[in-house]
């Protein structure tokens, strides 16, 4: 059993590191108040080709696996970055892999070298104000006319829709089936027409950085060939997108987790109080040690599910483990930090404040920590589904 990245996952790890941090938290304070998209970090992390990490080198990418992803990720996030810096990125690494794993060669020619390079700006088209977590009953329909689908509904949370190109949208084409309930969904990949497609901006707790919208959809024209796999299997295609979503997201937890370990740390050794840093005191040194020490588990378990994703072995478990621990190792990091300043961990200055209000979303989504907790009362420990 051997825990040591490869040289190329060092060599990885340490070229984002350098680039995320030549981004410093003043540039990610300011994101935050203007609410302005970071497109200054979103091309120079294009520029250096990480857009493309997953996508396979036949279509301009670079072939590498959720492991090398969940490390660039990690490394943006430890460099003071959150969710304002991860969330742009991310949606190159988890959304295309339906289309990867999918799409037809038509689809993956025509789209797979802009997500590459950055030039296609994905939202991702799935979660509806009347269904949450229950995906059969979305509303949301494509009616098949010639050659061509015409979708009318409306989503919510879609991150990027201010921003977005192209979208990967779940739309249903057949009447829900209570015996089959997530059969007659289907995805499709789409450029985002603004003709057909209203984006309501969502005012929110954190990530003011990047946008998150309900849109409202009406009449929107897709042509066939931008079905994603099966029409009616489109549920079952998304599935391979969901376990590297909760890997992702994961260690993007631990990631802001370590940054504001690091400031707490760097303030505790600093600052004096009674003649002496506050960090010689146990009140203060044994939280951060606690943090510490499961920010090192949760990450852990990031990995190995994304090693098992790599090798096609399932894990599914291991996956919803990984969200399920990293959301709150990442949290409490980031509470102790907060704590650790005292008043000035309420100040925007010292940083710790935003990175705490990012990390919260991460208990919520992808998935709940509650709908995490049932999936492993019902699959791994085998007891009644309780919903």
């Amino acid at each position: 059993m051997d825990f040591a990245f490869t040289e190329q996952q060092e060599l990885i790890r340490k070229e984002v590191a350098s680039l995320a941090r030549s981004f410093p938290a003043d540039y990610w304070l300011e994101k935050d108040n203007s609410a302005e998209y970071p497109w200054e970090f979103v091309r120079a992390f294009a520029q250096g080709g990480w857009l493309g990490c997953i996508v396979p080198e036949a279509y301009g990418g670079s072939g590498l696996g959720v492991t090398e992803a969940a490390i660039v990720l990690h490394e943006i996030c430890a460099a003071g970055a959150g969710t304002s810096g991860a969330s742009p990125v991310h949606f190159y690494m988890f959304p295309p892999m339906p289309v990867i794993k999918h799409g037809s060669e038509d689809l993956k020619r025509r789209y797979l070298p802009g997500v590459a390079t950055g030039e296609i700006v994905m939202s991702f088209g799935v979660t509806e104000p009347n269904a949450g977590t229950d995906t059969s009953r979305i509303e949301t329909r494509a009616e098949r006319r010639g050659d061509r689908f015409v979708v009318n509904g409306r989503k919510v949370w879609n991150t990027n829709a201010r921003q977005a190109t192209h979208m990967l949208l779940l739309a249903r084409t057949a009447p829900r089936d209570p015996a089959h309930p997530f059969a007659g969904l289907t995805l499709f990949f789409t450029p985002f027409d603004r003709a057909k497609i209203a984006v309501k901006e969502i005012a929110k707790l954190g990530r003011a950085a990047v946008d998150s919208n309900e849109i409202f959809i009406d009449g929107l024209e897709i042509p066939v060939e931008d079905v994603v796999g099966e029409v009616g299997r489109g549920f079952y295609h998304l599935l391979d997108s969901l376990n590297p979503e909760r890997i992702m997201t994961g260690i993007e937890a631990v990631g802001i987790g370590r940054a504001a370990l690091e400031r707490a740390v760097q303030y505790a050794k600093q600052r004096i109080v009674f003649d002496r840093p506050i960090g010689q005191n146990q009140a203060i040194a044994h939280p951060l040690a606690l943090a510490w020490a499961k920010l090192e588990t949760a990450e852990l378990m990031c990995l190995k599910a994304a090693w098992l994703f790599d090798g096609g072995r399932p894990c599914g478990a291991e996956s919803n483990t990984a969200k399920l621990l990293a959301a709150e190792a990442g949290f409490e990091a980031c509470d102790v930090a907060v704590q650790t300043h005292g008043g000035y961990g309420y100040a925007k200055e010292f940083h710790v404040e935003r990175l705490f209000r990012e990390v919260r979303l991460y208990k919520i989504a992808p998935v709940s920590q509650q709908m995490v907790l049932n999936y492993l009362s019902e699959h791994v420990l085998g007891l009644p589904k309780s919903y």
